[in-house]
């Protein structure tokens, strides 16, 4: 019982390291986050913290890089965002909170994001 409980944990811990910075799901990053909130101000300075906000910048390159190749190689882009922006911790929190619970598990940190450009900055028609 001991051994399968161990392989379990040991298999989670290899598709946890397996996946890529931004593929987090709303769900995990959610509840994440909310561990560390009882902490206020002094949350930021966390080790999750940080590793939430890499979750996010990992995100955020990876949707730049997708839109510059897609403009590079004249294809339409899903969104039009400026070259630079701001997004505060509470605006990205509201966005990841407006997913149906129900949704959450299967949208991942980098789909969230995409939809949080294409809602803040739409291609005009």
């Amino acid at each position: 019982m001991r051994t399968r409980s161990a392989l379990a944990a040991l298999g989670a811990g290899v598709m946890l390291c397996g996946m890529a910075p931004g593929d987090m799901s709303v769900a995990a990053f959610l509840a994440r986050a909310g561990s560390i909130e009882r902490l206020g101000p002094l949350a930021i300075a966390t080790p999750e913290a940080q590793y939430l906000k890499g979750q996010v910048v990992a995100a955020g390159k990876r949707y730049k890089a997708r839109i510059d190749a897609e403009r590079k190689a004249g294809r339409k882009t899903t969104s039009c965002p400026p070259e630079s922006g701001s997004l505060t911790p509470d605006q990205w929190m509201a966005h990841l909170r407006s997913y149906p619970p129900q949704l959450r598990k299967s949208t991942s940190i980098y789909s969230a994001f995409d939809g949080l450009m294409r809602k803040r900055y739409p291609c005009p028609v």
